[in-house]
């Protein structure tokens, strides 16, 4: 089968196409024909292993796993002797995160992972980026307990995590404040945004002191120190990147140690109970993922440079079938 493969960390060409062997699913896995998958976050930290604390996951010296990507939309053509829950035939899309390996024409993953049946009346292409942002948002949202007439400002809200946390928020019947470029603002207040704070004209941290439940910065442009101000008395700010110098998860630790929640840095759960619940949100029409662009899986570099560009709304897919 056709995969992409690296083998060192580095720029976006360290990525190749290769032919590599099929994998053979365990009894209690299945093997999935991937018809689209994405580029994220996720792949791109991963494969250019930034953070040391990405290679303490994927390996030190170079990559454990050397087929690239972590969500995918298919359909399952082989099923384990011990899978009950999956049938040949089935369609399903899911999330893989640190295992990846969904940048291929096939992939095994356990039946009683990251993966959910597809809703009826989505193709694989719409579904494929379903799985990262959400599982994100859903994190950080859920750590938080945000809920009805609460207030939330989204930073980055036009991203795969910002574009399903202003979708979620507004489901759970909070107030949602997303903060974008000036492109999207139209787009922002489509998914649900209550308001909309264009960042290219105006300071988003100079409004609304004092009033948010939850500040979520998504995309790590930001810091505690600039949003703090912007948080109620009892308002917690979430980032979803490490930080200048690693200072959030640090900054984290401390506020616990002192009985403060100011500040959190979640653990995403990427397991089946978070994948079942973003299926129930988007067959209630709550979700739905945006996507920017799709290319082919021979255009992967030209795919992933755009997404390291910082330029991207939404999700970039990548058509495998």
């Amino acid at each position: 089968m056709k995969a992409i493969v690296y083998t060192e960390y580095g720029p976006p060409e360290v990525l190749q196409i290769k032919d590599v062997p099929k994998p053979r699913p365990k009894d209690d896995e299945v093997l999935v024909q991937i018809y689209a998958t994405t580029v994220n976050r996720t792949d791109t930290g991963f494969r250019s292993a930034k953070y040391l604390v990405s290679r303490l996951v994927t390996g030190l010296k170079g990559p454990r796993k050397p087929i690239a990507g972590s969500e995918f939309a298919g359909k399952v053509i082989e099923a384990g002797a011990d899978v009950t829950n999956f049938k040949v035939g089935d369609k399903v899309f899911g999330f893989e995160d640190v295992r990846s390996g969904a940048h291929a024409e096939y992939l095994a993953t356990a039946a009683g992972g990251s993966i959910a049946k597809m809703p009826d009346g989505f193709s694989y292409q719409e579904l494929a980026p379903a799985g990262e942002g959400a599982t994100y948002a859903i994190s950080i949202i859920k750590s938080v307990g945000i809920g009805k007439g609460q207030r939330v400002l989204v930073y980055g809200a036009s991203g795969a995590i910002g574009s399903a946390a202003v979708q979620i928020v507004k489901y759970l019947g909070a107030e949602v404040t997303a903060v974008c470029g000036t492109k999207n603002v139209n787009l922002m207040r489509s998914i649900g945004a209550d308001r909309v704070i264009d960042y290219e004209k105006e300071d988003f941290t100079k409004k609304a002191e004092g009033t948010f439940d939850l500040v979520l910065d998504t995309v790590g442009k930001s810091s505690y120190g600039a949003c703090k101000k912007l948080l109620s008395p009892k308002g917690t700010y979430c980032p979803a990147e490490l930080g200048h110098h690693g200072q959030n998860p640090l900054l984290a630790i401390w506020f616990a140690i002192t009985g403060s929640r100011k500040v959190i840095f979640p653990i995403p759960k990427i397991n089946k109970e978070t994948m079942e619940y973003i299926k129930q949100l988007i067959e209630s029409g709550a979700y739905k993922p945006v996507i920017d662009k799709m290319y082919p899986l021979d255009q992967i570099i030209e795919a992933t440079k755009y997404v390291e560009s910082g330029q991207k709304t939404g999700n970039v897919v990548i058509k495998i079938v």
